[in-house]
């Protein structure tokens, strides 16, 4: 039976989990899944070994697995979405956001840097006169652990 090799093109099912065994992300249609983007569907993720289109651990564990096979993959926080960076947390005052913005704790923006890149953030706290944001991936900081099925190498 074929084996994956790095260039391999191919199909994999996945789910990944936090520590607490919760489901971040799926493409068996897990209904437990909180990403709100797994949806019902059965169909796999398609990548390329080694063209790091996926994690680099994942994809390196795929190289030797035949179709139908199953691995379980640990993601340090560096492979992954990186440490937790508290310098990442800023607050601003409210009077720099535009005046028909009503930001919530919770809610998720794009701000310009000062060098008008955009910024993926998160509202963290809000007062009468300021407003906190995390531009921290909301996975930053934590280990995931894939189950993994190499459904086909294309």
């Amino acid at each position: 039976m074929a084996q994956a090799k790095q260039g391999d093109r191919v199909k994999i099912h996945f789910t990944g989990r936090l520590d607490d065994g919760s489901v971040f992300d799926t493409t068996t249609g897990d209904s437990s899944c909180q990403c709100g983007d797994c949806g019902d569907e059965n169909a796999p993720y398609e990548l390329v070994i080694g063209n790091e289109e996926f994690f680099v651990p994942v994809e390196e564990a795929l190289v030797g697995m035949a179709p139908g096979e199953k691995k379980k993959i640990v993601v340090s926080p560096e492979d992954a979405f990186g440490d937790y960076d508290d310098e990442c947390v800023f607050t601003i005052e409210r009077s720099q956001l535009p005046d028909d913005m009503q930001p919530e704790v919770g809610m998720e923006l794009e701000l310009a840097d000062e060098d008008d890149e955009s910024v993926a953030v998160t509202v963290v706290d809000l007062t009468d006169t300021t407003v906190t944001f995390d531009a921290n991936h909301p996975l930053a900081g934590e280990e995931l652990t894939f189950d993994i099925e190499l459904v086909e190498i294309i």
